[in-house]
C-alpha cells in the first residue's frame, strides 16, 4: 500500500525538523535531566546541534547508505545522532543499551556498520571486547568521556570533537535535499522470539505516515510532553520520540537514569505516556504495598474511595452519564485519594496512556482508568512501524486492542493469523529476502504470527495467542498457553508464567515470583529469606501461589473453548527468567522453545510423579562471567475446576 504526497509535504525526518523551526523556533524539542538539573533546547538550537553533528559526520567520511550503530540510553545527543545520520543520507541503527557484546557485534556485522555512536564507557567496552570480530567498524564516537582518558583514541573520538569538526554545508544539503519518502529511515533489529534477530527496514513513507495517522487519531498537540525511557531500539520509542515528536513538534523529555525515571516522570508530569504493562503492574504494586502498612483510617480511606472509582471512574471517563452523587464522591475522592496518588505516580496530567506489547490484566488496566487516567491498549510490531490497531475514545475495553488504527486493513486467515497492510508496511528485512516474502506478500499484507478475531458489531480486534503457540492438547482440545500465561501474570506476586501441554494429556506450568512484591509480603508477615531461590521455595509462599493458581483454574473453566487448558502441576522456578542466559528477549518476551530445552529435566519431571527435582542451571552474571545456580524445587499438584469442556473443532 502507498500513500500519495504532494512534492511540497515533508518527505524526511530531516525536513520535519526543518519545519518545525520555521513554525515554533523558541519552542522546546529536548529535554534532559543532568546532575539534577533539566536543560532544555529549543527546536531552532535543536537543528543546529544536528547540523553540527552531522556536518562532522562528512569530515569523518560518512557516504550515503552507511549504517550507524546508536548504543546507550535515552539522551538528546542521541536522538540528533540518528537525525543527523539521516541528513547525510546514512541508516542510523539503534541497539539495545543492555545488549551483550556478543549481541551487539551480531549487529553490526550484519548491517555492516562503519561507525557507532555510544553513551559511555560500558558501550565502548563491549565494542572493544569483539572489535576484531567486526570488520566493517572503523569509527567508535563516544558521548560521555569518562573513564576513557587512558583509551587508545585511533578510532575513537568523542561527540563533542564530532560536531566541532565543522564540514561541506553544500554537500549536507544536497544530500538532506535528495531524501525522498522511499528512501530509508531507520533499520530496527526485532526482540528474536525465535531465532536471530532481523533487521527490519522502515522507510520515511513508513515512518511519517505512521507519525501522521496516529498524531491525528489521538489529537496530539505541539504543547504535549513525553518522556523518552523506553530502549531506544525499539520502534515504539522511535515513533514516539522522534517520529511523532517531529511531526507534532511536542517536547521529549530524557530522564537521568532508569534509577531516577520515577522522579523524573513525577517532575516532568507528561501528558502523553507509553508503559508496557509491566510498568503499570509494579506503579499498582507499590501502591498496595504501602496501603498494607498504612494506618487503618488512611487504608479505610483509599478502599472506600477505590470502590467509588472503580464504579463511576470510566462512566465519567467516557463521557456516559453519572448520577449527580457519584459526581460529587468522586470529586471528593479526586481531592483526598486519586488528585494526591496520581501525583505520586506522576501521572495527574495524562492525556494519552498507552500500554502494549504483552496484555495487561483487567484489573490493573481498570483501575488507572477508575483514577481518571486516560489509559489505552495498542496492537502493534516493529514491522507495521508500530500501530496495527488503536481504542479509539470511548470505545476503551481491557479484552481487544481496538480497532484498525487509520489506513490499517485487517483480515484473519482460515487458521485465525491476523494479517494487515497498511502505509506503515515495512520495506524489507535486510539481507533476509526470503523472511520477507514469508512475512510480507505480493500485495503488501503482513502476517503477524498472532491468533485472533475480529468482533461483529464493534469491529474490535481480539487476540488469543502467538499463532504457532496455539494447538492442540491429546484430546484434541485447544491449547493457548498465552491465554493461561497472562492470567497468572495478572497476579502481582508473579512475574512471569510459561505454560506447557502441546500435545500432552495436560498443562502445567513454571512460574517466576516477582521478588518486590512476594519480599514485602514476606517482610508483612515476618517470614525471613537470604535469596531469591530460597524465598521461590519457601512453604508459605508456594501456598501463595497454589492459591493464584486454583483461582486462574476456576476462570479457564468457565471457558469452554480453553477449559482444558487448567495448570494440573507447577513448580516456581529458583532464578528469574533472564536475557542474558537467553531466556527472554530484551523487551522481556519469553524464549518458549528456548525455556523448554533448557530446562528440559523440569518439564520431564512436571509430567511425572515426582514431588522435588534437583537443577543445576548455568547463569550469566551483571559482570559478563558463568556460573551454576544449584537448587531442588518443590512440584506442587493444583487444584483444578470441574469444566464443561468440549474439544476444539
Amino acid at each position: 500500500m502507498t500513500t500519495d504526497v504532494s512534492r511540497d509535504a515533508p518527505q524526511s525526518v530531516p525536513a520535519l525538523l526543518a519545519r518545525n523551526v520555521a513554525r515554533f523556533p523558541d519552542k522546546p524539542a529536548f529535554r534532559e535531566k543532568e546532575f539534577g538539573i533539566w536543560q532544555s533546547w529549543t527546536w531552532a538550537e535543536t537543528a543546529k546541534e544536528i547540523d553540527a553533528f552531522a556536518l562532522g559526520l562528512l569530515t569523518l567520511g560518512a557516504s550515503e547508505g552507511d549504517h550507524i550503530a546508536i548504543v546507550g540510553r535515552n539522551r538528546p545527543a542521541l536522538y540528533w545522532a540518528m537525525v543527523a545520520a539521516q541528513k547525510v543520507g546514512c541508516i542510523p541503527v539503534p541497539l539495545y543499551q543492555d545488549a551483550a557484546a556478543e549481541e551487539i557485534a551480531y549487529a553490526l556485522n550484519h548491517c555492516g556498520a562503519r561507525y557507532a555512536v555510544v553513551g559511555d564507557q560500558e558501550q565502548v567496552d563491549k565494542i572493544a571486547d569483539v572489535r576484531a570480530e567486526v570488520a566493517a567498524l572503523e569509527h567508535v564516537i563516544y558521548l560521555d568521556g569518562r573513564g576513557l582518558r587512558k583509551y587508545d583514541h585511533s578510532h575513537m573520538t568523542s561527540y563533542a570533537e564530532i560536531a566541532a569538526k565543522g564540514g561541506d554545508r553544500a554537500e549536507m544539503a544536497r544530500r538532506t535535499d535528495a531524501l525522498t519518502y522511499d528512501h530509508t529511515s531507520v533499520m530496527l533489529y526485532t526482540s528474536g522470539t525465535t531465532g536471530r534477530p532481523k533487521g527490519v527496514v522502515l522507510s520515511n513513507r513508513n515512518v511519517i505516515e505512521t507519525a501522521k495517522n496516529s498524531s491525528e487519531f489521538d489529537h496530539l498537540l505541539p504543547t504535549d510532553e513525553v518522556l523518552a525511557y523506553l530502549p531506544m531500539a525499539w520502534v515504539g520509542d522511535f515513533i514516539f520520540s522522534v517520529g511523532q515528536a517531529m511531526w507534532t513538534g511536542f517536547c521529549v523529555n530524557c530522564p537521568e537514569s532508569e534509577h531516577t525515571m520515577l522522579t523524573d516522570l513525577r517532575e516532568i508530569g507528561p501528558t502523553y505516556f507509553f508503559a508496557p504493562p509491566r510498568v503499570f503492574e509494579n506503579q499498582l504494586t507499590s501502591v498496595m504495598i504501602r496501603m498494607e502498612d498504612a494506618g487503618r483510617f488512611k487504608k479505610w480511606l483509599f478502599d472506600h474511595f477505590m470502590r467509588v472509582a472503580r464504579r463511576v471512574g470510566p462512566a465519567l471517563l467516557d463521557g456516559k452519564p453519572v448520577s449527580l452523587a457519584d459526581r460529587v464522591s468522586y470529586a471528593l475522592g479526586n481531592i483526598l485519594v486519586y488528585g494526591p496518588l496520581k501525583n505520586t505516580l506522576g501521572l495527574s496530567r495524562i492525556r494519552i496512556g498507552y500500554t502494549a506489547g504483552e496484555a495487561i490484566g483487567p484489573e490493573i488496566f481498570d483501575f488507572y482508568r477508575a483514577l481518571g487516567i486516560n489509559l489505552k491498549q495498542l496492537y502493534g510490531q516493529t514491522e507495521a512501524t508500530v500501530y496495527i490497531t488503536q481504542q479509539p475514545d470511548g470505545e476503551v475495553r481491557s479484552d481487544t486492542v481496538g480497532v484498525p488504527s487509520p489506513g490499517v486493513e485487517l483480515k484473519i486467515a482460515d487458521n485465525g493469523e491476523v494479517f494487515y497492510r497498511s502505509p506503515g508496511v515495512f520495506v524489507e528485512y535486510y539481507k533476509n529476502a526470503e523472511s520477507t516474502a514469508s512475512t510480507k506478500d505480493a500485495e503488501g499484507w503482513v502476517a503477524t504470527g498472532d491468533a485472533g478475531f475480529i468482533e461483529e458489531g464493534t469491529g474490535h480486534l481480539r487476540i488469543i495467542d502467538r499463532a504457532k503457540d496455539v494447538g492442540k492438547m491429546a484430546d484434541g482440545s485447544l491449547f493457548a498457553p498465552k491465554y493461561v500465561e497472562n492470567k497468572l501474570k495478572f497476579y502481582p506476586n508473579i512475574l512471569e508464567a510459561v505454560v506447557f501441554g502441546a500435545g500432552r494429556d495436560r498443562c502445567c506450568a513454571f512460574i517466576n515470583i516477582d521478588l518486590t512484591a512476594v519480599g514485602n509480603w514476606a517482610e508483612r508477615n515476618n517470614i525471613a529469606y537470604s535469596s531469591y531461590q530460597e524465598l521461590s521455595q519457601h512453604p508459605r509462599v508456594l501456598e501463595m501461589i497454589d492459591g493464584h493458581v486454583a483461582e486462574v483454574n476456576a476462570s479457564v473453566a468457565q471457558d469452554e473453548m480453553l477449559a482444558g487448558c487448567q495448570v494440573h502441576r507447577f513448580l516456581v522456578l529458583h532464578k528469574e527468567l533472564d536475557a542474558d542466559d537467553g531466556e527472554m528477549t530484551r523487551t522481556r518476551k519469553v524464549r518458549r522453545a528456548v525455556v523448554g530445552q533448557k530446562f528440559d529435566d523440569l518439564v520431564n519431571a512436571l509430567y511425572s510423579d515426582a514431588a522435588e527435582i534437583y537443577t543445576e542451571t548455568e547463569v550469566t552474571y551483571e559482570d559478563g562471567r558463568k556460573g551454576k545456580i544449584k537448587a531442588t524445587l518443590n512440584i506442587r499438584n493444583a487444584i483444578v475446576a470441574p469444566t464443561m469442556k468440549v474439544a476444539a473443532e
